[in-house]
Order: C-alpha cells, then structure tokens, then sequence
C-alpha cells in the first residue's frame, strides 16, 4: 500500500505536481533486489537484469549497484547498461531480430555473450567479428525448448511456434556451421520460455527440457561453461500488497532440485519483471466523471500511451483511490486516448471518486514507463522517486 505520508507530499505539491507519472519505491526496490541476489548467491547462481522491463537510469543504478549483471536486447540498452553501472563483462545479449550495428556495439564493447538464436545470425556475427579483428567471441544457442509457459500468448516464447530461439531439429546444422565460424567459440545454452508465469511445475518442465539438451552437447564434445534458463518469474498484481517481493527462494530451488548441471558449469538467470515491477505506480489525476445510464466513468489524465498493458495484453493492475475513503461505487476507469482500448479496468469498486482526486494503478513498475509512446502528441510520463519527493514538477 502507499504510504499515507506520500500522499500528503503530493498534495502539498498539486500546484507543480504534473500527471501523470510513475511513483518509484526505492526502499521497495532494494529490498526486492537484496532477496534476490542473496538467494541466488546462496546457490551460486548468476543474474542478469532483463533491461527491457524497465530502464529508467535510477533504478539501474541501484540494479547493478547491487551486482547485477545485464539482459539486453538492443545496442541502445547495451550503452544504457554501461552508463549505469553494468560491466561490459557481464552482458548477456539476446533477440531475435539483432541488427549489424546492434552486433557492433555489442563486439566493440567486449560483452560476455551473443546468445543466438538462428544461423543466419551465427553467420553475420562471425562476419562483423572478422571485420573487427582476430578476438575470437563468445557465443550463446538460444533454444526453443518447446515448453508452454501458461501465460498470454503475446508474452510466450517458448513453443516451437513462436519466433525465438533455435529448435532441436537444427541442431546438427548449427554444429555443422560452427565448425566453419572461425571467430566464435560456443560456451553456452540459453533458454526463455516467456513472462509472468506463476505456475513452478513450468520451471520443472523446462529443467527436464535443458537436462536433455545439455547432455545431448555434452555428448557431441561440446564442454560448455554456462546454461542460461532466462527469467519469467511472475508477481501478484491481484493484491500486490500480500506479495511485494517475489518468492525469489522456492523458484531458485526448482531448479536446484531438477536441474542437473555437469560439473564447472555455472547457472545463469535473467530477471526483469520480478524485480522492478511492485516498486513502481502509475499515478493519474481524476479529470471527469461521467454519468451514463448503465456506467459510470473515471476519466483519468494517464492512458495506454503511458501504460499500454491493459490494452495490449487486457492486462490486470491494481487501482487505488488515494484521496478518498468515502463509500465505494462501480466505475470503468478509463483514459482520454481516442481509443476504445484506452480503458485501464472495467466494474471496479473505488471510493466515491471526484476530479482531483489521485489514483494509483500498481505493479507498474515493469513494462510500464519503458514502454510509454507519444500517440496523440501526448508527453511521455516522468518519474518520481521515493527519496527524491522534493523534485516533483
């Protein structure tokens, strides 16, 4: 829950308080990544911050502060990383569609890993490292374990239908071709099934999915050092309030019990949303509301420019009134976006609201302000952080 404190800050700030903006809990975000990093250490596991969450420079700050290494999936987050703390030898860069300047800066910046994910792409990363000189580099397969993640479709990744990763059937091929790329060296297996899932027994079927593959390498004289299993760790964005940090502890421990690694191999995951996404809310300023005969309208200044979820995926955020606690009504909050998907949630029970009033939609923190637009010529959404109130604007 926001705390109360906070709330009278921002009224304190109405006359320069401008919304919408995402409201970052530091304190929250420390804490969420102290429990991860101390049960993956216990374990002695590696972690790689999935930038594509959320790349605001503050929270990375704290992120790789903390000893994080970094996920990316573009050049642009490969320098975003650098600029905040990352170190270039623990970069991790997956994606499917890598373009020759992506690959450049990830090669002139000596990252840790080119995980691929077709042969085309082998091909073109030998041939730009070539163009660079004779430093042979590190490569990643990304591998389509076939493994459904029970999850939305739009962030599934792991079925032999979706466009990631390389399947079981091209195996021989790519080894076939890896023996004629002179300028990389395959040190690892990296998999990523997809996002939000909540049901474990899908982590134990992707461990039975990388013990086959790494012994099926294994056999063929491929020693290879590291086997990344990605990220996808959900979170509770129905009561986010019961379940603030992820728990870290048993997803680290499904694969401690069914992942057999051969020995030296090291064990590498990919976080994203698990870490950022309960420290941030969206927070928007009731501007109407409107009386119709079956609905009642929250009109806020926030829309899907600023939060795409709920549109994009029909996705669930918790809504809270912050300025009042009269009885509640029925509402569909929704924004002023000339779409009808501009709609953040229908039939939900909130205080009597009235124009002003603060609302807050929750576990925003993930996919969120990374992922705001400027459709209609709106401006993009600020931040605000929770040890910096004074620097509301």
């Amino acid at each position: 829950m926001i705390d109360k404190a906070i709330i009278d800050q921002w009224s304190s700030y109405k006359s320069k308080t401008k919304t919408p903006f995402y409201y970052y809990d530091v304190d929250l975000l420390k804490q969420t990544v102290a429990t991860a990093k101390n049960e993956a250490d216990k374990r002695g596991y590696i972690l790689h911050y999935a930038l594509k969450a959320n790349a605001n420079p503050n929270l990375l700050k704290i992120i790789f502060g903390a000893g994080f290494g970094a996920d990316c999936v573009s050049g642009n987050e490969i320098f975003r990383s650098l600029q905040n703390g990352a170190k270039q030898e623990t970069i991790a860069f997956a994606g499917v569609g890598k373009s020759d300047l992506d690959i450049q800066i990830g090669l002139y910046n000596n990252i840790f890993v080119f995980n691929c994910e077709s042969i085309p792409e082998i091909e073109n990363i030998n041939y730009l490292a070539r163009l660079k000189g004779l430093k042979i580099y590190n490569i990643g397969l990304r591998i389509n374990p076939d493994v459904d993640a029970k999850t939305h479709e739009y962030i599934s990744t792991g079925k032999k239908e979706n466009k990631f990763g390389i399947s079981a059937w091209d195996f021989d091929k790519v080894i076939e071709k890896l023996e004629t790329m002179k300028y990389l060296r395959l040190t690892s297996l990296h998999f990523h099934i997809g996002s939000q899932i909540t049901d474990m027994n899908v982590f134990v079927e992707l461990c039975q999915r990388v013990n086959s593959f790494n012994q099926w390498f294994k056999d063929r004289g491929f020693e290879l050092e590291h086997i990344n299993v990605g990220g996808g760790l959900g979170v509770d964005y129905q009561t986010p309030d019961k379940n603030l940090i992820p728990d870290f502890a048993t997803y680290f421990s499904v694969f401690e019990q069914n992942l057999k690694l051969f020995p030296g191999q090291k064990l590498h995951f990919e976080p994203g949303r698990s870490i950022v996404a309960q420290c941030g809310s969206l927070i928007t300023r009731v501007l109407y509301i409107k009386e119709g005969k079956t609905k009642n309208f929250v009109i806020v200044d926030a829309g899907m420019t600023d939060l795409i979820r709920p549109a994009l995926y029909h996705a669930h955020h918790h809504i809270e009134n912050l300025s009042s606690d009269a009885p509640e009504k029925v509402y569909d909050v929704v924004g002023p976006i000339c779409e009808s998907s501009d709609c953040f949630a229908k039939d939900v029970l909130l205080p009597e609201t009235k124009r002003g009033n603060f609302i807050a939609l929750r576990s925003a923190g993930a996919y969120g302000e990374v992922m705001a637009s400027q459709y209609n010529l709106r401006e993009l959404p600020h931040a605000v952080f929770s040890d910096k109130l004074g620097s509301v604007k």
